[in-house]
């Protein structure tokens, strides 16, 4: 399962099938690329804020433990998908929607790369800001840039960029853990004990939010992988590196907030390197906060550019991607990620908050109806070859798939608890927001009692395209379809 030294540094294919001569990597870089994708900012600072909004560190972390351990299965079974499909992650959502329908969830799944993509790019310009002495927003536009490198660049790129940046992240986070620990009573902080069913739920939907929202590209990083790769071993690699690297971070998050005073709100990266003190250490903090923001900032935008050829494909049937037009998606995807960040950088934390658990409506019933299909409908015995063809067995719409996604997302509505909406059973509930349980249960219930009934044809195996032949720089799909 080692890298083929023939394979070129750039990557060569879009949403093309993996043919397996082209297939390489080893099971240790899903471990480490999703690792350095959560040993970064942006999730100590989701860990923070179920203190910032009224929890106690206590019971702050066994909440965020339990919504990793939920989420991080759930993304972890999408990552399973990959080696075996050889495909991106929402290509194969056109068994549930269609091949024109399931555009539906990926425009929203290219709304939630631009929205991450922009969260992570405004802590990275006050990172890079502090390191090189210039304003937040020239910050942001110096990281837009290096993002955009890296994408274009592809798979392999992206890779090492996750191995360098779980090293650096676990040094870095080493270090800030003891200067914390030598600064805090910590167990004085674990003393305090004041159980609030609302602030506990709301630290387990903040890290399962965190990670089902993985779901929708992560099989985009592990589709290079050769198809007799482990699907047990895949769940455990993909899903230990992301619970393990989000949970370390949301725990000093946790820590940081509480002893914060109220002065980490507003001021989370300078707060954070603070702790360690000034002069080359906290330099050298700096520059891991932007390294580390690195990693995750281009698998949302390199997936943000997946989706959209998905999108094109899907309705014109064959679509080559040229290096230039990579480029120019990439730079229209960054460009406008960055644009919404230069906007909204002095109103991050609150906006953030309410934008996970807000778009966490709309991935966990696309979650629920593909793995449910996946895993319990078809079996994996997928008809590779027919995703690109509107006319063939998956057809154009997915009534079934389309209708089952529109209750999903329509029975979270009085559960959910935002700034953009709340629903009328919130109050009645104690403030508790429960939706994303709602949308995950009732969904994947529906549809499995409705597609053993009424699901369309599913091939007796797994059926794949003919690999020779295939040009490198086509979709693979439509060429043999």
């Amino acid at each position: 399962m080692a890298a083929n030294d023939t394979t070129p540094l750039i990557e060569k294919r879009s949403i093309d099938y993996i043919p397996e001569a082209e297939r390489h990597g080893r099971l240790f870089s899903q471990f480490t690329l999703w690792m350095g994708a959560n040993l970064q900012i942006t999730a100590i600072v989701t860990g923070a804020l179920a203190v910032v909004l009224g929890g106690d560190v206590f019971w702050s972390l066994i909440g965020l433990l339990i919504g990793q351990l939920i989420g991080g299965g759930v993304m972890a079974l999408h990552a399973a998908q990959g080696p075996k499909l050889g495909l991106p992650q929402m290509i194969s959502s056109r068994v549930q929607f269609g091949v024109y329908g399931a555009a539906i969830p990926i425009v929203l799944v290219c709304l939630m790369y631009l929205g991450f993509t922009a969260t992570g790019t405004v802590l990275s310009g006050q990172a890079l800001g502090q390191l090189f002495g210039v304003s937040d927003s020239v910050g942001i536009l110096i990281f837009a840039s290096v993002i955009v490198l890296v994408t274009v660049l592809g798979y392999r790129v992206i890779h090492f960029i996750g191995r360098v940046a779980s090293l650096i992240g676990v040094v870095a986070f080493v270090y800030l853990f003891s200067r914390l620990m030598s600064q805090t009573d910590v167990g004085a902080l674990l003393q305090i004990r004041h159980f609030s069913w609302s602030s506990f739920l709301l630290a387990v939907s903040l890290a399962a939010s965190w990670q089902i929202a993985f779901g929708p590209y992560v099989a985009d990083y592990s589709r290079y992988l050769p198809s007799h790769t482990s699907s047990v071993k895949t769940f455990l690699a993909a899903g230990a590196g992301s619970v393990i690297g989000a949970q370390v971070a949301m725990v000093l998050g946790v820590f940081a907030a509480a002893i914060s005073n109220g002065q980490f709100a507003g001021h989370e990266v300078a707060y954070i390197v603070g702790l360690s003190g000034t002069g080359a250490t906290a330099a050298l903090l700096y520059f891991s906060i932007a390294f580390g923001k690195v990693t995750i900032s281009t698998l949302n935008s390199y997936g943000s550019f997946m989706c959209i050829a998905t999108i094109i494909s899907g309705f014109r049937g064959r679509l080559e991607v040229t290096r230039l037009q990579r480029l120019v998606f990439v730079l229209l995807i960054v460009g406008t990620a960055t644009l919404i960040a230069l906007l909204g950088q002095h109103s991050f934390l609150g906006a953030f908050k309410s934008f996970i658990l807000f778009l966490l409506a709309f991935f966990t019933p696309w979650s629920a109806i593909n793995l449910v299909d996946y895993y319990c409908i078809t079996r994996e015995r997928y008809d590779v070859p027919a995703l690109a063809d509107p006319n063939g067995r998956y057809g154009r719409w997915n009534l079934l798939g389309i209708s089952v996604y529109v209750f999903g997302v329509l029975v979270q509505l009085p559960f959910i608890s935002t700034k953009f909406y709340t629903g009328p059973l919130v109050a009645a509930l104690g403030d508790v927001d429960i939706s994303w349980i709602i949308g995950l249960v009732l969904p994947a219930a529906l549809y499995y009692v409705c597609a053993k009934k009424w699901h369309g044809t599913v091939p007796d195996h797994l059926i794949l395209p003919k690999e020779q032949g295939a040009s490198p720089t086509t979709n693979g799909l439509a060429a043999q379809a």
